[in-house]
C-alpha cells in the first residue's frame, strides 16, 4: 500500500496566517531563530492576499512570499486557495487546513490570537479556522473527509499578535516572550520583501515593527522579542531551567 505522506516532510512548527506577510510581521524572528536552531519550520497562508492595490497579481505576491520564506529559513510554505477579503470560518475551510496539518504533522501550531480592530477581519476568521483545524486534525473515523491522511495530534498551540497592533493578548500565566535578538534584522528583511504592501510611503511600518520587538524583548530581558500566548498554561518540571534557560 502506498504511503500517503511520502511527499510531505514532517515539520516541527507551522505558523498560519490569513495572508502572505501576516506571519512575518507577527513571528518572523521566532521562525528564523527556530530554523537556525535546526528545527523544520513551515508557513501556511490561508489566502494569496489578492486582490491588493499595488500588486500586479497573485504571481507577484507569491514571489514576495517565497523570498521572505527563504530569508527566514522556512522549509515549506503552502498557500491555500481560500478567498481573501471573504475568508470565513466554514466547515470546508477548517477541513482544508486540517488536511495540511495531517500532511506535515507539526508538533507546534502558531496562529492569530485575537481580533485586529480596523484591520482585516480575515485575521479573526483565520484564528477560528486554525483552532478548529487543530481539533479536526486528530479526529478518527473521518478518513474520507481528509483524503485518508493519517490522524495527527498537534502537541502545542500558540497565539501570536501582529507587531503593530495594540497589545491585547491575555498577559496571564501563559504569556511569554521569545528572544529574537539575533534574528530581528532577518524579520524586518523578510517583511521588506513585500514591496507591494509596504512601499516607501509606508516606511514607518518598519519603525513600528522594530519598536514592538524592542519593547517586548526589553520586558523579558532581551534586546528584542516576540510575544506569544499558549492555549494552556506552561508547565515547569524544572523551575530553575525555566527561569534560567
Amino acid at each position: 500500500m502506498s504511503d500517503p505522506l511520502r511527499d510531505y516532510p514532517q515539520l516541527d512548527v507551522v505558523a498560519v496566517g490569513a495572508h502572505p506577510d501576516d506571519v512575518e510581521i507577527a513571528c518572523g524572528g521566532t521562525l528564523a531563530r527556530l530554523s537556525r536552531q535546526g528545527y523544520k519550520v513551515g508557513i501556511i497562508d490561508l489566502t494569496d492576499g489578492e486582490p491588493t492595490p499595488l500588486s500586479a497579481g497573485p504571481e507577484e505576491r507569491l514571489a514576495e512570499a517565497q523570498a521572505a520564506a527563504e530569508i527566514l529559513g522556512v522549509a515549506k510554505r503552502v498557500t491555500l486557495d481560500l478567498a481573501n477579503r471573504r475568508l470565513f470560518d466554514t466547515y470546508e475551510n477548517r477541513v482544508a487546513l486540517a488536511k495540511e496539518f495531517r500532511k506535515y504533522r507539526p508538533r507546534v501550531v502558531i496562529g492569530f490570537g485575537d481580533k485586529t480592530p480596523m484591520a482585516s477581519p480575515d485575521h479573526w476568521q483565520a484564528m477560528q479556522i486554525t483552532d478548529a483545524a487543530v481539533f479536526y486534525s486528530r479526529l478518527t473515523k473521518w478518513d474520507e473527509t481528509f483524503d485518508h491522511l493519517p490522524v495527527h495530534t498537534v502537541s502545542s498551540q500558540l497565539y501570536f499578535r501582529l507587531a503593530f497592533e495594540p497589545y491585547s493578548l491575555n498577559p496571564g500565566l501563559s504569556h511569554f516572550v521569545a528572544d529574537i535578538s539575533d534574528t530581528l534584522e532577518a524579520k524586518i528583511e523578510a517583511v521588506r520583501c513585500y514591496k507591494t504592501q509596504f512601499p516607501p510611503t509606508k516606511e514607518h511600518v518598519f519603525d513600528r515593527i522594530r519598536g514592538a520587538a524592542l519593547s517586548a524583548g526589553s520586558a523579558a530581558g532581551y534586546r528584542a522579542g516576540e510575544a506569544f500566548t499558549t492555549v494552556r498554561p506552561l508547565g515547569a518540571p524544572d523551575l530553575m531551567k525555566l527561569l534560567f534557560p
